[in-house]
């Protein structure tokens, strides 16, 4: 959806090699240090991140829907991986370089 709608291929490619660097928004930045800190470490995840997030102009209601697509993206990353389950069909037809940045999890097959 990112690469239909918000950007071409090299700047989804981009934003997942380094999103830091990839010319995104300082909100956008800021939304996406909480969600891979709520990705690796959710239990040091505190009020003070939430404060960092309203700095940016979050408000409550997007805060929680941050954290819940984070969750949830995880959740379901999680039970492919551990269920061995293919790929959406769209996964396939993803350019090469594309493909290969975003294949994090159990290695997607080659087709």
């Amino acid at each position: 959806m990112l690469r239909s709608k918000f950007f071409t291929s090299e700047q989804v490619s981009s934003i997942v090699r380094d999103f830091r660097t990839a010319g995104l928004p300082p909100n956008e930045v800021a939304m996406l240090e909480f969600a891979v800190k709520l990705t690796d470490h959710a239990y040091k995840v505190t009020p003070r991140d939430m404060d960092g997030l309203r700095a940016h102009g979050f408000t409550d209601e997007e805060i929680i829907d941050i954290a819940a697509a984070a969750a949830v993206r995880n959740f379901i990353s999680k039970l492919v991986d551990a269920l061995g389950a293919e790929p959406e069909t769209s996964a396939g037809e993803l350019e090469p370089e594309l493909r290969e940045a975003l294949d994090v999890g159990a290695r997607l097959p080659r087709r």
